[in-house]
């Protein structure tokens, strides 16, 4: 494969996967009131942070998220916890995108800031079964923007930094890999910009 671009690197959420916390907790709550307690004790959490970038376990977020809700929401917290990732939903475009790509040669893998249970939620993407590796922040206990991880990756699936264009929905994850080296696209729904970008790297 002669080209300059060879690696496709997707961020999970809100990229390939949906991720929105109210929306989230809306499904385990009766009212809008609770939705809020439910998620600023789940998903808008510190601990949810902490979870991702490998410092705490699933357990323990459980256990600071329950003491931070009335005890009548324990039985919805369980429910969320057990139940949210079957809520997030592929993005089918960027999951065909991704398809395509790979089809034509093209590496395709995953960077996600996301606890150790990634597959829980990403299982669920088209593309998934045809990725060439991942890489999760708390299994390394590396997270993004930090360009450690994108050099990481690198040195993981032995690829150069300048043959891989990331795509994230977080600008500041984007600058971190243009740090690293790397190609970056900040990502915000246009799928037929994100396929232009690679075409142009490409």
């Amino acid at each position: 494969m002669d080209r300059k671009l060879r690696a496709i690197v997707f961020d999970m959420g809100n990229v390939l996967m949906t991720f929105d916390g109210p929306t989230l907790a809306a499904h385990f709550t009766s009212t809008p009131e609770d939705t809020v307690l439910l998620n600023d004790a789940v998903f808008g959490s510190t601990s949810w942070a902490l979870l991702d970038s490998g410092t705490i376990s699933y357990e323990t977020m459980a256990r600071v998220a329950a003491a931070h809700l009335p005890e009548r929401l324990h039985p919805n917290l369980t429910e969320c916890l057990e139940h949210w990732p079957e809520f997030s939903e592929p993005i089918e475009a960027v999951n065909d995108l991704g398809i395509r790509l790979k089809g034509e040669g093209y590496k395709v893998y995953v960077l996600s800031n996301a606890n150790t249970n990634i597959m829980r939620q990403l299982g669920h993407a088209p593309v998934t079964p045809l990725l060439d590796g991942y890489l999760v922040s708390a299994r390394e206990r590396i997270m993004k923007p930090d360009p450690a991880i994108f050099s990481l990756f690198c040195e993981r699936f032995n690829l150069a930094p300048e043959s891989c264009l990331f795509v994230d929905d977080n600008a500041d994850n984007c600058e971190g890999a243009r740090v690293a080296g790397m190609h970056a696209y900040h990502f915000t729904g246009d799928v037929a910009e994100l396929e232009a970008t690679v075409r142009a790297l490409g």
